[in-house]
């Protein structure tokens, strides 16, 4: 994928990670899916589409919650895991690979769609109006997103230094605590009901925290083979010096819940 205002417009390929990305991005924490609870969401006898699913995150972790979930993802690779991650776990979720732009359901079809870490690549134009469309009278659109604190936290400030190095064109560096982006184009088909971020700590090992990072768009998706090379090396001698064999990141959770106009 390339867009031109994310990593400079530098190319980037979520299928080259997808086997770590399946193996260690599954770390949201019982909070965040709480928080999709309290807001009577994702629960029984709704149906809710999961657009840039990945390997299936959110959808497996909320499948016992008893709604009937689909999943789409732009990465056939990404689709793969997510199908595999399912079928092992016994549970019937529908997952296809399109461009969210591309994903078309008959009007009145889903009670929520859902958009986790992912809301940045999307042309909102499009979107926009095709997820309210697809959504029933009164559905809701989460946006959906979790981040760590570099600037806090000193495990992920030496993480993401490390990157920049490897890969300075990377655009997804420097994140603080702050509100989800909620693109103006949905404000026209959506009123925006809520909007909240929380802290949350994160556990980890230093085998898992450096497969979440070599997991993220800035290193296994975009690096060459040799940066890739080197970049392991170095983050993992970070790990063994500066950091326990177990250990917390500090990470934020934020969350807007737009819902279709009447």
């Amino acid at each position: 994928m390339v867009i031109n205002n994310i990593d400079k417009g530098k190319t980037f390929d979520w299928g080259k990670t997808s086997e770590n990305y399946a193996k260690y991005r599954d770390i949201y924490p019982k909070e965040f899916y709480d928080y999709i609870l309290n807001l009577d969401l994702c629960k029984s006898r709704q149906k809710v589409l999961d657009i840039g699913t990945g390997t299936g995150v959110l959808p497996r972790n909320m499948y016992k919650f008893g709604a009937e979930w689909i999943g789409t993802d732009i990465e056939e690779k990404q689709i793969e895991q997510a199908k595999r991650l399912a079928k092992e776990a016994g549970m019937d979720i529908e997952f296809f690979a399109s461009k969210a732009e591309a994903v078309s359901f008959p009007d009145n079809t889903f009670d929520v769609i859902t958009a986790c870490q992912c809301i940045w690549y999307f042309d909102h134009d499009i979107t926009s109006l095709g997820f309210s469309n697809m959504l029933k009278q009164g559905g809701k659109f989460l946006i959906l997103y979790m981040g760590w604190l570099p600037f806090e936290d000193p495990i992920a400030g030496k993480s993401e230094e490390l990157i920049l190095k490897y890969n300075p064109d990377w655009s997804g560096c420097g994140d603080k605590i702050h509100p989800v982006w909620v693109p103006d184009q949905y404000l026209k088909y959506f009123d925006l009901i809520s909007q909240n971020e929380f802290r949350v700590d994160i556990p980890f090992s230093r085998e898992s925290w450096h497969g979440r990072m070599r997991a993220c768009r800035g290193v296994e998706a975009s690096m060459t083979p040799s940066e890739l090379e080197a970049w392991d090396k170095e983050h993992m001698t970070m790990l063994n010096k500066c950091a326990a064999e177990n250990f917390n990141v500090m990470h934020y959770v934020s969350i807007a819940e737009l819902q279709v106009k009447k």
